[in-house]
C-alpha cells in the first residue's frame, strides 16, 4: 500500500500560482486570481492528507467544487466525480467502490465526510481520475484516466484553440461531464479565465454575465444549439467572442455550416469536435474554415494523437482507431481495478468512418448501435435519418425482439411506423413508434437511448387524485369540451389539441373558475401542470364584485359594441376595429406558432377554415336576400376587385383583409426559411413585418388592395406584443404604436382608441370585469366575428324602430350563429376524429434533471 508522495501529480492542477494575479475563476460577484485560487487548493489538499485515498466529489460547477478537484489532482488522491444532482448514482459508486472521503459543496462551503482515516485500496500510481461512461452515471463501470491523460489532453486542446492568457471560456456544461471538464483543464493550463456558473444559455442572465465578464468562448453539444435557437443567438452582440466549440454528438450538417457561416460574419471561429470519456475528452476536431465544405466530417486528429481506419467484416465501413497519449489506462467495474496499470494501448471507437478526399475523417455509423431483429440487421442510426429525411426529429433503439423509435411533437406514429416497416423490410409488429413532447436527454444533452427502449414498457396506471382528472371541473374535461378531443395526455397543450383564438375564450374562462386564477401562459402549458393539486383544507372564498379577464378577451368583446353601435347609430366609436386587427395579430402568434413546421401549417389552415368556411357561407345567403353584395363577397375578394368607393360591398373589409394576412402569414412561414427565421428571431421577425407594413401606411408602397393601407401593420404589431418577453421589448413596441398611430385618421378619438387598446394589450395581462357582465363578456368575445358578419342584415330594419334594439338583436344573432357554427365543427369534428392520438411520455424518473428545464 502506497503511503508515502511518490507519485505523479498533474502539473497543471499543482502549479495554479505560476499564474500569479492573473484572473483565474469569474463568477457574477466574486473574481478569484490564479495565486488565490492555489492557496485555496493547497488549503483543501491538507484536509485531504498526504496518504492518497480514494476521493469521491459529486460536483457542480461553482469554486468549491472546482477547488476540491483541483486539490485531489494536486494532491495525488484519485478521484470519482460525479454530477451533484444524481444522489443515486453517488450511492451507487459508493456501494461498488467504497471511497475514502466523500466530498460535497454548497452554499460557500466544502463538506469532507472521512469514511476512514486512511484507505483500504490498492491505487495504482498513475491513477488521477476515474469518470463514468458517457450516459451511464449510476453504471459502476468506469474509465480509469491517468495524469499524463489530463496533462496531454489539456495540453493538446489548448494548442489547436490557441489559448491564451486572455482566454476567458463560460462553463456551459457541467464538469462532472467530460467535455465540461477539458473545457476547464485546458483554460487552467494556460492561465486562461474561467467564467464560473450554472446558468443555462436560455437564461438572460448567462449572457449578462457573459458580456460583463469578456468571455470568450463557450462549449456547446447538439441540443445547445436548439436552445440557441430559441433565444436569438445570431442577434446577440458578443464582442468579446472568439468561438465556440461543439463536441457530445453529431450536429447536423445544415446547422455546422449555418453556424460556421454566422461565425464568420459575427467574427469568432465554430470548432466541431469529436471526442469520448475512454480519449480524456477529445481526438479530432475540424478545422473553422473547413466547416462550410465538409460540415460533417469530424476532423484531423488533435496534436499528439492519431487516426486510422480497420476494415469490419461484413460492413462497408471499417471502424476507427485512436492512439495517443490521451487514451485510457483501462476501464474499473470493481475497487480492485483501481490497482490496475494500463490495460490498453489504442482505443477502437466502435465509430464507423471513412477518410475524406481532403484527408479530414467522417463518422458514418456505430458498430453498436446494430440490432438482428427476425434475422434482418438493422442499423438504428438509419432509422434516425430515414425520419429526418422526412422532417422529423426521432431516437431509436432496440434489441433483438424489436425496434422501439420515439418520434418529437404530434406525428402520425401508425404512418410513420408503415413507412419504416416497409423502408426496412420490418414486420409491422416488430417496431413500434411514440409521439413525444421533447426527446429524452441525459445531462450531456445526448439521447438517452435507455429512455426511449422504456416507452416499450407499460406505464403504471395512477387513480387520479381527489377525482380530479375526471371531474367536470378538471382541465381534461374543460379541454375535452372546449375542442372536441379525447384521451388528452399529461404533456398535452391547449394549443397542441388545436386550440385557437376562437376555443380560446370559453376554454379560459372554465379554466379560471377552476383553478381560481387563470396561470400566465396556460395556453401552451401541459395539462399535468395545469391540474388543481388537492387542498388539505377548504379556502376560505372572499366574496368580489369584480373578476379578471384577459385583455384580448376584453377587447374583443367591448370592440364588437362599439362596432355595432356605431354602425347602427347608437352612438359613435371608431377605432375598435383597427384594435381588433393588432388582436388578430397577438393571437396568430399566440396560437399558431407553436409545434414543427407541418403541425403549425396544418393549424394555421384549420385556423384558416373557421373563419372563411361560415363567413361564405353567411355572405351567400345576403347575397341571395339582398343586392347589396355580389359574388366577389361570396369569395372574400372584394377588398382586391372590388370598387375604390366605399360601398356596400365593402362591409366584410375587416373578414377579407383577415384572411389574405393569414393566407400570406401561412404561406410565408410555410417556407422553411421563414419558419427558421420566426423560431431564431421570435420578435425580431413580426418587427420586421411591422416595418414592412409601416410602407404601406406612410404610403411609400402601394399594396394594390383599397383601404387596407393599416392591416398588415397593426397585425404584425400584435404578433410582436405576443412575442414581447420582457419590459424592454414591451417598451420597444409601445414606442412603435406611440410613434406611428397618431396622424394616421386625422382623427384624435379614433387614434386615441387604438392607440389605447395597443398599449393596453401591451401592459395589462388581464382586465376587471364586474362578475354580472362577466359571462356576456365571454359570449360577445367568443361571438365577435360573427356577430360582424350578421349585424349586416339585421339592424337595418330595426335601428329606425330603436337602436338600442338594432345592436342587442345584432349581438344576440351573433352569438347565435357562432353557437350554430361550432355545433357543426364539433359534430364534423367528432365524425372525423373520433378520438385524438395522445403522446406518451417519457416516464418522470428517466428525463435528465438539466437539460429538460434549462441546463445546455
Amino acid at each position: 500500500m502506497t503511503t508515502q508522495l511518490d507519485f505523479l501529480r498533474v502539473p497543471f492542477a499543482a502549479d495554479l500560482a505560476s499564474h500569479g494575479d492573473s484572473p483565474a475563476i469569474l463568477t457574477d460577484n466574486v473574481a478569484v486570481t490564479y495565486r488565490e485560487l492555489a492557496e485555496r487548493v493547497d488549503d483543501l489538499a491538507v484536509r485531504l492528507g498526504t496518504e492518497r485515498r480514494l476521493v469521491a466529489l459529486t460536483a457542480a460547477n461553482n469554486l468549491e467544487s472546482l477547488v476540491a478537484y483541483l486539490a485531489a489532482l494536486a494532491g495525488g488522491h484519485p478521484l470519482i466525480l460525479l454530477p451533484e444532482d444524481k444522489p443515486a448514482a453517488l450511492e451507487s459508486l459508493v456501494a461498488a467502490y467504497d471511497p475514502d472521503v466523500i466530498v460535497r459543496s454548497g452554499n460557500g462551503r466544502t463538506v469532507l465526510e472521512e469514511r476512514r482515516p486512511g484507505t483500504r485500496h490498492e491505487l495504482h500510481p498513475d491513477l488521477a481520475l476515474l469518470l463514468s461512461t458517457s450516459g451511464s452515471t449510476g453504471s459502476p463501470k468506469l474509465v480509469r484516466l491517468s495524469h499524463a491523460n489530463l496533462q496531454s489532453n489539456a495540453e493538446s486542446i489548448s494548442e489547436y484553440l490557441n489559448i491564451g492568457p486572455d482566454d476567458r471560456a463560460a462553463t456551459t456544461l457541467p464538469m462532472s461531464y467530460c467535455y465540461g471538464l477539458s473545457v476547464i483543464n485546458s483554460h487552467l493550463l494556460r492561465g486562461a479565465g474561467l467564467v464560473l456558473t450554472d446558468l443555462s444559455v436560455v437564461d438572460p442572465c448567462f449572457w449578462e454575465l457573459f458580456r460583463n465578464r469578456g468571455a470568450t468562448a463557450f462549449a456547446a453539444v447538439p441540443y445547445t444549439f436548439e436552445l440557441l435557437e430559441r433565444v436569438g443567438f445570431a442577434g446577440m452582440e458578443l464582442p468579446s467572442l472568439r468561438y465556440v466549440t461543439q463536441a457530445g454528438g453529431r450536429l447536423a450538417p445544415e446547422m455546422v455550416r449555418q453556424y460556421a457561416g454566422l461565425g464568420r460574419r459575427q467574427g469568432w471561429d465554430l470548432f466541431v469536435m469529436y471526442g469520448q470519456t475512454e480519449a480524456t475528452a477529445r481526438m479530432a476536431y475540424l478545422p473553422p474554415e473547413l466547416a462550410a465544405t465538409v460540415p460533417g466530417a469530424i476532423g484531423i486528429p488533435v496534436p499528439g494523437g492519431s487516426l486510422r481506419i480497420d476494415p469490419v467484416p461484413g460492413l462497408e465501413h471499417g471502424e476507427l482507431v485512436f492512439t495517443g497519449p490521451n487514451v485510457m489506462l483501462g476501464y474499473a467495474e470493481t475497487a480492485e481495478d483501481l490497482g490496475k496499470g494500463r490495460s490498453i494501448d489504442e482505443l477502437r471507437t466502435g465509430d464507423l468512418a471513412r477518410q475524406h478526399p481532403t484527408g479530414v475523417y467522417e463518422v458514418v455509423g456505430r458498430r453498436s448501435r446494430f440490432v438482428k431483429i427476425v434475422g434482418l440487421r438493422v442499423d438504428l442510426g438509419q432509422v434516425e435519418r430515414i425520419l429526418a429525411d422526412l422532417g422529423v426529429q426521432a431516437a431509436s433503439a432496440g434489441t433483438d425482439d424489436g425496434l422501439v423509435v420515439a418520434v418529437e411533437g404530434d406525428h402520425d406514429t401508425r404512418l410513420l411506423g408503415k413507412v419504416l416497416s416497409q423502408g426496412l423490410g420490418l414486420p409491422r409488429a416488430a417496431l413500434q413508434v411514440h409521439a413525444v413532447e421533447h426527446l429524452p436527454r441525459l445531462a450531456t444533452g445526448k439521447l438517452d437511448y435507455q429512455a426511449v427502449l422504456a416507452l416499450s414498457r407499460p406505464e403504471p396506471v395512477h387513480a387520479p387524485a381527489d377525482g380530479a382528472a375526471a371531474g367536470p371541473g378538471s382541465v381534461r374535461r374543460i379541454f375535452e369540451d372546449a375542442l372536441e378531443v379525447a384521451d388528452i395526455a399529461d404533456g398535452d397543450t391547449f394549443v397542441s389539441l388545436g386550440g385557437d383564438s376562437l376555443s380560446y375564450v370559453a376554454a379560459s374562462v372554465r379554466l379560471e373558475q377552476a383553478l381560481g386564477h387563470l396561470p400566465p401562459g396556460w395556453h401552451v402549458t401541459p395539462v399535468r401542470d395545469l391540474e388543481p393539486r388537492p387542498r388539505t383544507a377548504p379556502a376560505r372564498k372572499r366574496r368580489r364584485f369584480f373578476a379578471p379577464l384577459e385583455t384580448s378577451i376584453v377587447l374583443r368583446a367591448v370592440g364588437i359594441v362599439l362596432i355595432v353601435s356605431t354602425h347602427v347609430g347608437l352612438f359613435s366609436w371608431q377605432g375598435a376595429a383597427h384594435v381588433l386587427m393588432a388582436v388578430a395579430g397577438y393571437n396568430f402568434a399566440r396560437f399558431q406558432l407553436s409545434g414543427e413546421r407541418f403541425q403549425r401549417l396544418r393549424r394555421q389552415l384549420n385556423s384558416l377554415a373557421r373563419i372563411v368556411v361560415p363567413s361564405m357561407a353567411f355572405i351567400v345567403v345576403a347575397y341571395l336576400i339582398t343586392d347589396n353584395y355580389t359574388p366577389a363577397n361570396i369569395l372574400l375578394l372584394n377588398a382586391i376587385v372590388g370598387p375604390e368607393t366605399v360601398t356596400t360591398q365593402w362591409h366584410f373589409w375587416f373578414i377579407e383583409i383577415l384572411v389574405y394576412l393569414l393566407l400570406g402569414m401561412t404561406a410565408l412561414l410555410a417556407v422553411p426559411w421563414a419558419d427558421r427565421a420566426e423560431r431564431r428571431f421570435p420578435l425580431l421577425l413580426p418587427l420586421a413585418l411591422t416595418g414592412a407594413g409601416l410602407l404601406t401606411r406612410y404610403e411609400l408602397v402601394n399594396p394594390g388592395v383599397p383601404h387596407t393601407a393599416p392591416a398588415l401593420w397593426l397585425f404584425a404589431l400584435g404578433w410582436a406584443i405576443a412575442r414581447s418577453r420582457t419590459v424592454a421589448q414591451r417598451c420597444v413596441v409601445s414606442a412603435i404604436a406611440v410613434l406611428t398611430v397618431p396622424g394616421f385618421f386625422e382623427n384624435v378619438t379614433r387614434e386615441c382608441t387604438l392607440l389605447a387598446g395597443i398599449l393596453v394589450l401591451i401592459w395589462l395581462p388581464s382586465i376587471p370585469v364586474p362578475k354580472g357582465l362577466r359571462r356576456l363578456t365571454v359570449v360577445l368575445a367568443s361571438a365577435s366575428l360573427y356577430a360582424y358578419l350578421v349585424h349586416w342584415l339585421v339592424y337595418p330594419p330595426l335601428a329606425g324602430i330603436s337602436p338600442a334594439l338594432a345592436v342587442g338583436a345584432s349581438l344576440a344573432a351573433g352569438a347565435a350563429y357562432w353557437a350554430l357554427c361550432m355545433c357543426v365543427v364539433n359534430a364534423a369534428t367528432r365524425r372525423l376524429t373520433p378520438s385524438k392520438k395522445s403522446h406518451k411520455r417519457v416516464p418522470p424518473s428517466l428525463l435528465p434533471n438539466r437539460l429538460t428545464g434549462s441546463q445546455g
